[in-house]
């Protein structure tokens, strides 16, 4: 995979409470679910196998639209070493507009009294519509690590202020 982008957060929870939420792919995944204008206005549906995404070999997938068109991937966990580092990467050719296949991670490492959140995406261009990979590829790809890393922050810190 030749593109790739990443960043890094500092979450106020421990390496434990925020794999357990990263650990959970319809919740952490769930900036997908929303309609947004990233998406064209449609959405995808997470479904995950008997192992809930959350071992080595288990599967993600997900269907539903961006832009009108029908849209599918199957992902497979590859690393899952709590609660510090969990991969996971396309299979087959997945039926996406701007990317191709690709490979999330996340690492956490203890930092203070919290964790330092990593995401990282490394993703091809699409097989199709090349031209709109080399136009929206990097955009998406922002777009997507940012709203895991958004996601996560606002996740805990919602909860610090319920407590």
């Amino acid at each position: 995979m030749d593109r790739h982008y990443e960043e890094s957060t500092l979450i106020s929870a421990s390496p434990e409470t925020l794999f357990a939420y990263i650990d959970d792919h319809t919740r952490f995944s769930s900036h997908m679910n929303e309609s947004s204008w990233m998406m064209g206005g449609g959405t995808m549906h997470v479904s995950v196998d008997a192992g809930r995404g959350q071992e080595v070999g288990s599967h993600i997938r997900m269907t539903g639209t961006a832009f009108g068109i029908r849209l599918f991937l199957d992902e497979v966990v590859t690393r899952r070493d709590p609660p510090f580092v969990k991969t996971w990467e396309t299979v087959d050719i997945p039926k996406l507009l701007v990317i191709g296949s690709y490979r999330m991670s996340i690492e956490i490492t203890p930092k203070d009294s919290g964790s330092l959140l990593r995401v990282r995406i490394d993703y091809d261009l699409p097989t199709t519509n090349v031209w709109l990979g080399r136009l929206f590829g990097g955009m998406y790809a922002r777009w997507c690590v940012r709203r895991m890393i958004k996601d996560a922050r606002t996740y805990f810190d919602t909860k610090s202020l319920r407590a």
